[in-house]
């Protein structure tokens, strides 16, 4: 029995349309619909979280742009994804650990038998979460499908595929 996952990366309103929205995130949304609306396997929500005290982070300071705040609009999925009944999993940085712990205690229950990521942003969250899962389940084909990602630019997209490809994460384009 096919054990498919697919996980959609931080399609939250801030990163599409809002304070670090970009034309290349908008464009991807009606493929990122298409795709969730279509698979076949379980889906996974991420979830950028963040808290009044963001700029006081690390990443807050080196990243000085207050963006999905627990609560607001732009912490919320994008009105074209519903994550319904599936699991969304809050992150507080770029990788989330929890996603990988889950998809581990998974694997012991039924073997899984693919990761699809999907999402935003290619060259930060995407790449992190992409890495994250390939230590944690190194024999579990991973892919990202580049034509359903977007990153800060598009040549931070680009490099973030080609950093993938080399560390045996199929990317489909």
């Amino acid at each position: 029995m096919k054990n498919d996952l697919l996980i959609v990366v931080d399609m939250q309103n801030d990163f599409v349309d809002g304070a670090l929205g970009t034309p290349e995130a908008q464009a991807i949304v009606p493929r990122v619909v298409e795709k969730v609306s279509q698979f076949e396997g379980r889906v996974i929500f991420t979830q950028d979280t963040h808290d009044d005290q963001y700029l006081e982070t690390q990443e807050g300071r080196l990243l000085p742009v207050e963006h999905c705040i627990l609560g607001t609009s732009g912490w919320d999925i994008i009105d074209q994804l519903d994550p319904g009944n599936n699991v969304t999993i809050e992150k507080n940085t770029f990788g989330a650990k929890a996603l990988a712990q889950m998809l581990v205690e998974d694997q012991k229950k039924e073997p899984i038998t693919s990761i699809t990521l999907i999402g935003l942003c290619t060259d930060i969250c995407v790449i992190s979460n992409a890495l994250l899962i390939k230590a944690f389940l190194p024999e579990v084909p991973i892919h990202v499908d580049a034509t359903c990602c977007a990153g800060v630019t598009p040549e931070s997209h680009e490099n973030a595929l080609k950093a993938m490809e080399v560390c045996q994460i199929d990317v489909i384009r």
